[in-house]
């Protein structure tokens, strides 16, 4: 069948139908059926049989699966010039196929293109054994120098390690897979299997196995560093072998603090201070501004992990102090410094390099801008102790509290003062926290609170305001949803309510607390702010407040007293359980078993 006749029987057979045109045009594009819609059954056709067949074996989408061609055509103005448009394309479709494809048939490779074919490959080989040659005289990729740039030029396999946990994915994921952190997973180069298979071979020792009852263990050995306020932090001071991680926000002071532990300690051991941030001279004009010594103190500037394992060796010190651990790398490992690979192993070798040789070592730590210590989380459980250091870069007082302490207690907190002179230990820390007013003024109230063995007294400031639609509920050093908590209860069960207004709680002088003994004292200056009076002078509270409305005692209740008789304080309102079976000279007590009860206490006193 010619050209023609095929066109004249599609136009015949065709079916076409005048449709609304849609898309961009003027306003009056969609008012006008110029668009065509071309239907043509090819089974129903009167194409030949091999043509219908080869017809609708064809992969088109305008073909559907009822062997309908299906052709919309609305790119003309007018329906004419449409339908010629949507003919024009069934008839190509069509003729498409009108002749039946040729078969392939398959052919042999002549005997001299296989020739050339080969004497092509062998000049090609010829050609590379050549170049091969000439860059092993002039230590090219064929010398182990060029071997070794070949393999750096070659692409690194990375995963993606958790910063938190250590934990390692093959891709990116907002959620690390290990330990549920979000937005922790960082790009780092992974590791060859040689660089990790003997890494720390020549730190084994292998220990016989044997019970506890025949091992031979005696009391830890301490060793004060002559700052009295670090020692009660530490346990009682260093322990040889230890491992002390110290982290704190930049510039609040924990070069200077180690620089002066290591000068007090050097008068009765060997010490060594490696810096990675400063250089010796930098340190030595720390040192004389601090009015330090240091005639004793030995210094090496480095960040080479395995030089300053060398050093170690070689000096034999009973302390040593690495400032930081994120600045050191180890040539094992390819990462850079300060990654999560190398702090991770760096920190690793130098606990191993401590318990096998006995010297201290204290790891400074950066802290990122959340307040946590950076790098992985295993870092913290490697070490025996982690200490923070807190406090404002505005104010001249720091605290130093224990996190972790395989040798001391917990959250035990060291007070101390910035001076000219350096870190100095603060003998009454309560002083810090207890503001100097002419008279009691409402909405303040004293607690004392334990920070590990020590109490403190610490001041409760409220502020009740009268707010607008959406009342605002504000803490600082307490937690904000047990404030939210507290002014529910003492709605419920006390009859106050706050509902309308605005509360701000504060601890004064920055601490904070977080034992709910300081529920009762809370909730007391929150009454004494709504109400507009004071608390009497010399007047304490704590003790834990539960939901159905009751005081709760607080642990080592007696202690809490004796601190607060010594400083003064006449009059204390205290859990019933925290009641001294002995009179404490100079201290009222007032115990109570619920917050109604301590309300009209407050009522009687003020």
């Amino acid at each position: 069948m010619n050209r023609e006749a095929l066109a004249a029987l599609l136009a015949r057979e065709a079916e076409c139908t005048a449709v609304r045109a849609q898309g961009a045009g003027g306003q009056n594009v969609n008012k006008v059926s110029s668009a065509i819609h071309l239907r043509f059954d090819v089974p129903a056709s009167s194409l030949p049989p091999a043509h219908r067949a080869r017809l609708l074996a064809l992969n088109d989408q305008r073909l559907s699966s009822d062997g309908v061609i299906v052709i919309k055509a609305q790119e003309q103005r007018t329906q004419a010039r449409n339908r010629e448009d949507a003919l024009q394309r069934l008839l190509e479709l069509v003729a498409s196929v009108a002749t039946p494809p040729r078969k392939r048939i398959a052919t042999k490779p002549t005997f001299g293109s296989k020739q050339r074919r080969l004497e092509s490959k062998a000049r090609d080989g010829r050609s590379r054994h050549c170049a091969a040659a000439r860059s092993t005289e002039s230590g090219g990729s064929g010398s182990p120098a060029g071997r070794a740039t070949m393999r750096r030029m070659a692409k690194d396999k990375t995963n993606y390690t958790c910063s938190e946990c250590g934990g390692t994915s093959p891709k990116w994921l907002g959620k690390c897979p290990a330990c549920g952190a979000w937005n922790t997973l960082e790009e780092t180069v992974a590791e060859p299997a040689a660089a990790t298979r003997h890494r720390f071979q020549s730190l084994a020792r292998s220990q016989p196995v044997a019970t506890l009852s025949e091992i031979d263990a005696a009391d830890v050995a301490r060793t004060p560093t002559g700052i009295e306020e670090l020692d009660r932090v530490l346990g009682g001071g260093i322990v040889a072998g230890g491992v002390v991680l110290i982290g704190g926000d930049p510039g609040i002071g924990k070069s200077t603090l180690l620089l002066q532990a290591v000068d007090a300690l050097s008068a009765q051991m060997r010490v060594l201070y490696v810096s990675g941030e400063e250089s010796g001279a930098q340190l030595a004009l720390r040192s004389r501004r601090l009015g330090l010594d240091g005639s004793r103190v030995r210094v090496l500037a480095e960040i080479h992990l395995e030089k300053i394992q060398a050093t170690i060796d070689a000096e034999q010190p009973a302390f040593c102090v690495i400032d930081s651990i994120q600045t050191v790398y180890s040539d094992q490992l390819t990462s850079a410094p300060g990654s999560v690979a190398q702090v991770r192993e760096c920190a690793a070798q130098l606990t191993r390099t401590a318990k096998s040789s006995g010297t201290s070592i204290v790891l400074v730590g950066h802290v990122t801008k959340e307040g946590a210590l950076a790098g992985p989380r295993v870092l913290e459980h490697i070490v025996d102790t982690v200490l923070y250091f807190e406090g404002d870069t505005h104010s001249s007082f720091r605290l130093v509290r224990a996190i972790k302490n395989r040798y001391g207690a917990v959250n035990e907190i060291g007070v101390f003062a910035m001076t000219e002179r350096g870190l100095k230990g603060v003998a009454n820390p309560s002083a810090i926290f207890l503001s100097t007013h002419g008279e009691p003024v409402p909405g303040s109230c004293v607690m004392v609170t334990l920070e590990g063995t020590r109490p403190l007294l610490v001041e409760i400031q409220a502020l009740v305001d009268s707010g607008g639609p959406s009342p605002r509920r504000l803490s600082v050093g307490l937690e904000r949803d047990r404030l939210a908590m507290l002014l529910a209860v003492l709605h419920r069960h006390a009859g106050i309510a706050c509902m309308d207004q605005d509360v701000f709680v504060n601890a004064v002088g920055g601490v904070r607390i977080s034992e709910p003994a300081a529920d009762l004292a809370v909730m007391l200056a929150i009454q004494s702010s709504l109400r507009g009076r004071p608390l009497p002078r010399g007047f304490i509270a704590f003790g834990e407040v539960g939901l159905a409305g009751e005081v709760r005692p607080a642990p080592r209740g007696q202690e809490r007293l004796k601190e607060a008789a010594k400083l003064g304080f006449s009059v204390a309102v205290l859990p019933k359980a925290n009641a001294p079976k002995k009179p404490i000279e100079g201290l009222r007590i007032h115990a109570v078993e619920r917050v109604e009860q301590a309300i009209d206490v407050l009522r009687e006193l003020s």
